[in-house]
């Protein structure tokens, strides 16, 4: 996939926030939930298995809090399990990164860098880790990230 933008999704969410490594603890405890409770399959009018982590509703750029959604792809939001989330959501301009290696310490290196980028000029509206296919290949796994920016005219 070379570009994402406009997209439904269902799954479970977090508010979460980077401050005192907060972000770590939350989202690590979402993808617990997502893989115990066996999310995936819940989801209802799923266009593809891929999963989605996308983070949303930024505050305050990357100092205030956020919203975690992990969940796939709808074609409709007509049915929202209870406890659920649905949203539909654009990223507009985007730039894409693909993390290649063991998960999940690919993506978190991946996710170092985008945040270490003084030169990337995020817009903080919606950013999306897709774990296709690839994602189940062990060491040669590979996650797309798509992160939400503003272009300079």
């Amino acid at each position: 996939m070379d570009k994402l933008n406009c997209f439904s999704i269902i799954g479970i969410s977090i508010v979460t926030t980077n401050e005192n490594g907060q972000s770590l603890i939350d989202i690590e405890k979402l993808w617990d939930r997502f893989w115990s409770e066996d999310i995936q399959k819940q989801v209802p009018n799923k266009i593809s298995e891929d999963i989605y982590a996308v983070y949303t509703d930024y505050e305050n750029k990357d100092i205030g809090k956020y919203t975690v959604i992990i969940g796939l792809p709808v074609g409709n939001l007509n049915v929202i399990p209870e406890g659920f989330i649905g949203r539909e959501l654009c990223i507009g301009e985007s730039i894409k990164y693909t993390s290649k290696g063991k998960m999940p310490d690919a993506i978190v290196a991946t996710w170092t860098d985008i945040w270490q980028d003084q030169e990337l000029n995020r817009a903080f509206r919606v950013d999306v880790t897709v774990h296709g296919e690839k994602y189940y290949l062990g060491d040669d796994a590979e996650v797309e990230t798509f992160i939400s920016v503003t272009l300079l005219l």
